[in-house]
């Protein structure tokens, strides 16, 4: 599957994050200090949507709204609990966008 565009780079500020929907698939962007990630919007624990969470800017802190599961923006491992981690979608910025990779398997789950 190839690329595709999902925001304006600019659209997205350090310190923010969204949802948007590619093809099928939930995908959380965030922009952690200036560095733009993508996730699939979905906490491991109940598949709520990490976009209706919290980004803590200063630590990088992601926290779910369900159930306060927190994660490492940066890396997507889990900070609370520990041994969880978000699945990561590959993405670029590229000609002031953004743009995500979404495979088969993500679309199918």
């Amino acid at each position: 599957m190839s690329f595709r565009r999902v925001a304006d780079a600019g659209s997205l500020w350090p310190g923010e994050m969204k949802g948007v929907i590619v093809d099928t698939t939930k995908v959380l962007l965030l922009n952690v200090g200036g560095d733009v990630r993508a996730y699939e919007d979905s906490c491991p624990h109940r598949g709520v949507a990490l976009s209706c969470g919290t980004l803590e800017a200063a630590s990088g802190t992601l926290t779910c709204a369900m159930h306060l599961w927190q994660y490492d923006a940066r890396t997507g491992r889990g900070v609370n609990p520990r041994g969880t981690a978000l699945r990561r979608l590959p993405m670029k910025v590229e000609d002031d966008s953004i743009w995500v990779e979404v495979d088969s398997d993500a679309a199918a789950g």
